[in-house]
């Protein structure tokens, strides 16, 4: 760790932090994609086998529920899916190459961070910092999913730390390098934008303590920031052209302040109810938001390594700019938690810093270092025992499962070209078609303004089946456990449905898990 300007011991100490956040994300490394983040891993994993199958151009990512296609979609720059497809492109498909690649992102997230902490508030803080991204369970949650946040956070990270570097010793390379890593970071995923508030905050801080601020200081790093805000505006103003004028018609991502209205943030308390429960359960888990509220009633650390050329509230800026983002897109971060993620660095920082105090409560004096290192213990063994363990295990519970026995089924029963229609236990989740591993829909069919999380009734449903098999849908495959956000199961909500099946199509499969009919050309009207 030398070149990194670590002693060898401090280099030791990274190395066990690093071993150990890539254990704790590599576990059930081969855990189908089929715990708490399902939906959305399905479809970042439908859009690297397109690459791999379809089309290598990174600007049209397509998803596979949609029918036969093309679906483009109005996504995030497909950083981690296209990685993933070059690697199957290399080694051959495996579908853990997806959680292979985020868990590399984040690690070396991990890694990251200890070296902007250590630039920002000392070796010790950046130990005890990183320790905690590498064990939090929302973030060990999110590194080990097939999703672009983990490569988002990581990046971000990356870019801010240099940036830092860069304002400390003035080297050019370090800002080109800042710029384009955190660039293709919030391209990876737009919530990464909130990094950019700490860094402002810290050109101005940094400059000014070094006596470096200046016009002409100033003007070195614009040209940097304007080409990175116009790549950024560039390209999710052609992602919002994408899905607005290509079947589906779908943008990822939905309910912010200018669509909803401040009025519906407001009665739904910006969903501030429903976020504590997910912070609280699994993101970051009380015993992490205990000691990082600990840090935030305290003052930053204002040892000799945090001096001029330090932004010491460096975090609790991050900490604001990641409230701002929450503040505009409330509803879209709370529905899909997974970006949340942008969360887990200030969080970690400050709940290092949290473990830090309780460590030297009574005054280093006071306490010797057999005593503050047995608090550290009890402390990390509350931390993973009452929080990381939990945690994780509430978010790979298999949840989807029976959907991925579903598209299991299919893939048996089905012929390459066949047209695939299915409803997993969470109505809406593809899951089913990735495993199948054929083209088709979700149902109710997904894309544009429809809520596809939502059963239709049977006077709706029926002929929105009988238009999906006149588009050559082939299959259809339900689970018994389907249900929608009302918590209505398909199997009963939909009753008519099923008969019109029995009437129409021919039953293969009707077990415990699952219902699968083979489709018969479309019937007409007369017919039904």
């Amino acid at each position: 760790m030398s070149g990194f300007g670590l002693r060898p011991s401090n280099g030791v100490v990274l190395g066990a932090i690093l071993v150990l956040a890539a254990l704790f994300r590599l576990h059930d490394v081969q855990q189908p994609l089929v715990d708490a983040f399902s939906w959305r891993e399905a479809s970042t994993a439908m859009m690297a086998d397109n690459f791999f199958l379809r089309s290598w151009n990174i600007f049209f990512p397509e998803v596979s529920w949609t029918g036969p296609g093309p679906a483009y979609q109005g996504r995030e720059l497909q950083v981690i899916s296209y990685i993933t497809a070059l690697l199957y492109a290399v080694l051959g498909w495996d579908e853990m190459f997806g959680r292979l690649v985020a868990i590399a992102f984040g690690v070396w997230g991990v890694f990251a961070l200890h070296r902007l902490i250590e630039r920002i508030w000392g070796t010790a803080h950046a130990h005890a910092g990183a320790f905690l991204l590498a064990i939090m369970p929302g973030a060990v949650m999110i590194d080990r999913s097939f999703l672009p946040d983990p490569a988002m956070l990581s990046l971000v990270t990356t870019g801010a730390w240099l940036y830092v570097a860069y304002l400390q010793n003035d080297r050019i390379p370090l800002l080109l390098a800042a710029g384009l890593i955190t660039t293709i970071g919030v391209l990876a995923k737009l919530p990464g934008i909130a990094a950019v508030v700490p860094m402002t905050y810290a050109t101005f801080l940094i400059l000014q303590r070094r006596g470096k601020l200046s016009l002409h200081r100033i003007l070195q790093i614009l040209p940097v920031a304007l080409i990175a805000g116009a790549l950024i505006l560039g390209y999710y103003r052609w992602a919002h052209y994408l899905g607005t004028n290509y079947p589906p018609y779908h943008i990822a991502g939905s309910g912010y302040l200018w669509s909803d209205g401040v009025a519906k943030f407001v009665s739904e308390g910006f969903y501030i109810p429903a976020t504590w429960k997910i912070a609280s359960n699994w993101l970051f888990t009380l015993p992490v938001m205990i000691v990082a509220g600990i840090a935030l009633l305290a003052a930053p650390p204002t040892t000799p390594e945090t001096a001029p050329g330090r932004a010491p509230w460096f975090f609790h800026v991050w900490l604001a700019g990641a409230a701002l983002v929450y503040f505009f897109a409330a509803r879209e971060i709370k529905t899909n938690p997974w970006n949340f993620h942008i969360f887990n660095v200030p969080m970690a920082a400050l709940a290092g810093r949290g473990l830090i105090l309780l460590s030297t409560i009574g005054g280093d004096q006071a306490v010797g270092t057999r005593s503050r290192a047995l608090r550290l213990v009890a402390i990390t063994a509350v931390i993973i025992i009452g929080g990381s363990i939990p945690g994780l295990t509430l978010m790979k519970t298999p949840y989807a499962d029976s959907g991925h026995k579903l598209g299991a089924r299919l893939s048996e029963l089905s012929q390459p070209g066949d047209l695939v229609v299915t409803a997993t236990p969470t109505i809406g989740d593809p899951v089913a078609i990735y495993y199948s591993r054929r083209r088709g829909w979700v149902f109710p069919p997904g894309g544009g303004e429809n809520d596809w999380s939502m059963l239709l009734a049977d006077e709706d449903a029926i002929p929105t089946l009988e238009a999906l098999r006149a588009q050559n849908a082939t299959w259809f495959g339900v689970t018994k456990n389907a249900r929608d956000m009302q918590r209505r199961k398909l199997i009963e909500y939909n009753k008519a449905l099923i008969a019109h099946l029995d009437r129409t199509a021919e039953r293969v499969v009707d077990d415990d898990t699952m219902l699968i009919y083979r489709l018969a050309p479309r019937v007409d009207a007369a017919a039904n």
